[in-house]
């Protein structure tokens, strides 16, 4: 079978199999590469390209594979996400994030796919600082991520150099839209699974103002409300009136620690608080944890006092929510909402408390109760 003829009936069988993964591969053009700078295959997002030799070692089966790699890679906006990480370590992670979802899917693997069981269900940006300090067990094959080989002179490479901030967003948005129109054609069909559609659902949500969403939260959590409380007897007037009242609002903000939050973010992160705190004239109790709560843990901050902090990043350690819960369970009053700045990597409470929580969430994790908002990327 000749070349154009296999990498056909791939995308044929894909269409057919697996119609997400198929309609995303018809989006990209298949263009052959020079085989001295793409020695597999390689994406920019826009198009597919190949090196003959590579495709011709495959078969049918593991054509599908590859074609599926970098559809799926584009579907997860790998060639948008990657800022300013270092290239190949990004290429590895977008690789490590994407094999086990298409291993899960059935489809049989390239024989240079690298598959890792610890990075199961993790992101890209979840995977992406585990490589960073464990370089010396790099895998000896090439994973690809959203271009070409490292040494390459890819079109990816030339494409992010050469493109203004507006056009990757507008070929972001297009791939959101091309991802939506496929799992429409998918669940139509039957045929998308739940480990597929949950890898995706992420990056179909639009990118809301999480300081707006977090300023209404907080507002909505003020008790400035009409109290039908009876006056004082003294007055002589035995009727109830509805009188407004504005009473101090207990918080607590938790901030995870364990690594995965710099003390950057944490930096912006404490400055929305404190522009929000006095405005709904709120008490805050701080709380630091990463496995366990910080030593000098909780800070107590008044309505009138600066909401300013550094806590210590740790970092290598494990991220547990429980002692957050449990310290406040301990409290004789429940706070009026529990804010907790985090990436939902770790170990959650097996019950809902009976108070209102936020998470304001970095990565692409869940929450199992609880409203969640989205930290923009």
């Amino acid at each position: 079978m000749d070349t154009a003829t296999k990498m056909a009936a791939a995308r044929t069988r894909l269409i057919l199999d697996k119609p997400f993964l198929g309609a995303l591969a018809l989006r990209l053009p298949l263009v052959e590469a020079d085989g001295d700078w793409c020695r597999s295959t390689g994406c920019d997002g826009k198009t597919l390209y190949y090196n003959r030799m590579y495709i011709d070692s495959l078969d049918v089966d593991e054509t599908r594979f590859a074609l599926s790699r970098e559809a799926l890679h584009c579907a997860l906006l790998h060639f948008y996400r990657r800022g300013n990480r270092d290239r190949k370590l990004w290429q590895q992670a977008c690789d490590f994030a994407v094999v086990p979802l298409l291993i899960q899917e059935g489809l049989k693997p390239t024989p240079d796919a690298v598959y890792r069981p610890e990075f199961d269900g993790m992101t890209a940006e979840e995977i992406y600082p585990l490589l960073q300090s464990d370089e010396a067990e790099r895998p000896q094959s090439q994973p690809r991520g959203d271009g070409g080989d490292e040494e390459q002179r890819s079109s990816q490479q030339q494409f992010e150099q050469g493109s203004r901030p507006s056009e990757l967003e507008i070929l972001a948005t297009q791939w959101r839209q091309r991802v939506a129109a496929a799992v429409q054609q998918a669940l139509q069909a039957g045929k998308l699974s739940a480990e597929m559609a949950r890898a995706v659902d992420f990056y179909l949500q639009p990118k809301l103002p999480w300081r707006s969403l977090l300023a209404q939260h907080l507002s909505g959590t003020a008790r400035n409300d009409y109290s039908y409380s009876r006056p004082s007897s003294r007055r002589g007037d035995p009727a109830v009136f509805p009188g407004l009242r504005s009473d101090e609002v207990d918080l607590v903000v938790a901030v995870d620690t364990s690594g995965s939050i710099n003390e950057a973010e944490i930096g912006q992160f404490f400055s929305e608080i404190n522009a929000i705190k006095g405005q709904i004239h709120a008490r805050i109790a701080l709380l630091c944890c990463d496995a366990e709560i910080a030593g000098e843990f909780p800070m107590f901050f008044e309505a009138w006092d600066d909401f300013d902090c550094e806590p210590r990043v740790q970092g290598g350690g494990g991220t547990d929510f429980r002692p957050v819960f449990d310290w406040i369970d301990r409290q004789d009053r429940k706070p009026d909402s529990l804010v907790y700045f985090t990436d939902a990597c770790g170990k959650f409470p097996p019950q809902e408390p009976p108070y209102p929580t936020l998470w304001l969430v970095k990565g692409g994790q869940d929450v199992p109760f609880g409203a969640r908002i989205q930290l923009n990327e």
